[in-house]
């Protein structure tokens, strides 16, 4: 039986191992049968494949049979799709999909808000900014997103809002993380309350988070704010304040640090080693001479290589 005859096969399961040997080929030529048989194929497992199979092209047909198949009856085939629209390369296949991110479907607005993401289009700045007021946490999510990695600084005061005063913590992590898109002292400034707010955050992601967004920026004015994160519950938040600390080199961290080395969870003695040498000061020389011991052999190699940047 050729190809041709096994595309049109009434068994379903013909027809989807004809696509994956269609798709096989990577041959352009292919593409109409594969946006067809998304399109039409009254079997779901098909029209699953060939969404699953469109995702190694950019071509116009391709991005509109996907788009339009996020409206599709069947979970999988609409899963699928937004997965497929994630693999997008071209710029300019973000055009194609600005009107969806937009759509009234909350599920094809935050898949099309999700796929324009890495594309960093800066038309899809405007319908990111209307995004983040859905009543949908997911768009707000995808479109914290968006606006994060095209870097839009207009947009820091609404992102500090997200991250201090939304409902969900996805979206507050999110937002918490796309504040480290600030820049300059007076951008890294205005963004610090939310930052140091968040440290206080109920969901562990969400300090950790900040923690996190403060180790990249290193607002000298938030030492005090990470000394207090230090005496976190999780473990997972004082070793993103002790990276912070360690970069932020202010010896007014010395007691906290000093301390986590003796906590029982070796990724923060570690972290705690290197934050001490990172801040330089001969005052954490005999707990790093401690730490050198350590059972731990990341935590001694961490300590002796802090004790080395100290003596230099």
């Amino acid at each position: 039986m050729t190809l041709s005859a096994r595309l049109s096969s009434d068994d379903p399961a013909v027809r989807r191992i004809a696509l994956l040997e269609l798709a096989d080929d990577e041959d352009e030529a292919g593409l109409p049968a594969l946006v067809s048989a998304l399109s039409t194929d009254p079997a779901a497992i098909v029209r699953d494949e060939a969404a699953r199979r469109l995702a190694s092209w950019d071509t116009p047909e391709v991005v509109d049979a996907l788009a339009q198949a996020l409206l599709d009856h069947d979970t999988t085939v609409r899963a699928t799709a937004a997965q497929s629209l994630t693999e997008l390369k071209d710029p300019r296949s973000g055009e194609r999909l600005l009107p969806w991110a937009r759509h009234a479907d909350a599920s094809v607005r935050a898949a099309a808000l999700r796929a324009l993401r890495e594309l960093r289009l800066p038309a899809a700045g405007e319908p990111a900014l209307e995004a983040v007021a859905s009543g949908d946490a997911a768009v707000r999510r995808e479109a914290v997103g968006v606006l994060g990695w095209l870097k839009r600084s207009d947009a820091l005061p609404v992102l500090a809002g997200l991250a201090t005063g939304d409902s969900d913590p996805e979206v507050r992590r999110a937002a918490v993380g796309a504040l480290g898109l600030a820049d300059g002292d007076t951008g890294i400034e205005s963004v610090r309350g939310a930052l140091e707010s968040a440290l206080s955050d109920p969901a562990w992601p969400v300090r950790e988070e900040a923690a996190g967004t403060l180790a990249k920026l290193r607002p000298a004015a938030s030492v005090t704010a990470l000394q207090a994160a230090m005496a976190d519950e999780l473990w997972q938040v004082r070793l993103r304040a002790a990276r912070a600390l360690g970069r932020l080199r202010d010896p007014a961290a010395l007691p906290e640090l000093t301390e986590a080395l003796a906590h029982p969870m070796a990724n923060l003695r570690k972290e705690a080693a290197i934050a001490l040498g990172e801040v330089g000061d001969p005052a954490g020389v005999p707990a790093l001479e401690v730490a050198a011991a350590d059972a731990d052999p990341e935590v001694r190699k961490a300590a002796r290589l802090a004790l080395g940047r100290i003596a230099r």
